[in-house]
């Protein structure tokens, strides 16, 4: 799939780490490091602008080895850029260890994956088939 992009950093454009990667690794785009002290967030910059075809978006999420080694993660994850979107892609970090972490400027900080997506069309009915599960949920079916 080929996916327009303006990339106003002073990166290279993300790219995908090994053959079978699902994610492609954003840096920040900084001129200067950022420390986030603990429980401290931002919003950092990437200069990637994206135009996703139709039925598509953009999932921004964490990158495992930041989240297990410095406890940095994506705030709302996954973030989504829809395919109407123009504006700069910017990844909300924030630092849920008990220690500083320094974002250095071209970092990878996050991985964005593009997946298809459809809309739904609400049917509103009376009530829902029954299934063996039910209504059990948030660890019903566990042991």
């Amino acid at each position: 799939m080929k996916v327009k992009v303006v990339n106003s950093s002073a990166f290279a454009l993300p790219e995908y780490q090994t053959p079978l990667s699902a994610g492609l690794d954003i840096r920040a785009n900084l001129s200067d490091s950022i420390t986030l002290s603990p429980l401290e967030r931002a919003m950092v910059p990437t200069g990637l602008f994206v135009e996703l075809p139709e039925g598509y978006e953009m999932q921004i999420r964490p990158r495992s080895g930041l989240a297990a080694k410095h406890g940095i993660t994506v705030l709302n994850s996954p973030g989504t850029i829809d395919a109407d979107y123009r504006g700069e892609i910017k990844v909300i970090l924030v630092n849920l260890s008990n220690t500083p972490f320094t974002i250095e400027p071209g970092e990878r900080i996050a991985q964005m994956i593009v997946a298809r997506y459809e809309q739904v069309e609400w049917q509103a009915v009376e009530s829902l088939s029954e299934t063996e599960r039910g209504a059990g949920g948030f660890g019903s079916t566990g042991k």
